[in-house]
């Protein structure tokens, strides 16, 4: 397989996962689907990083982030395994030089 194929298939479950988590955080759910009001969220919780609330709100929502992975073992532990399969993935790419 090239290595852009290895490059897009690692995006395209990166991707999956993300779009996992905001189905995991009934966000889909709550907006009936409606992608400007995700966006919207989204685009919010980006500005709130950026701003002087941002290392507050980022320990906040990584404590609640990992409540709700604790909560539910077998969705954590799937997280794990994909993580470490995907940093094992890269160790077999080669490495871009700058």
């Amino acid at each position: 397989m090239r290595t852009w194929q290895v490059e897009r298939r690692k995006r395209t479950r990166h991707l999956i996962e993300l779009g996992g988590l905001v189905v995991k955080a009934r966000v889909v759910d709550l907006t009936s689907d409606d992608r400007g009001i995700i966006l919207g969220a989204l685009l919010w919780m980006a500005d709130k990083l950026q701003s002087d609330q941002g290392e507050r709100a980022r320990a906040l929502w990584a404590a609640k982030g990992k409540q709700a992975f604790e909560a539910d073992p077998a969705t954590h532990i799937r997280s794990l395994v994909l993580i470490a399969r995907c940093q094992s993935a890269s160790t077999f790419l080669p490495q871009r030089t700058s």
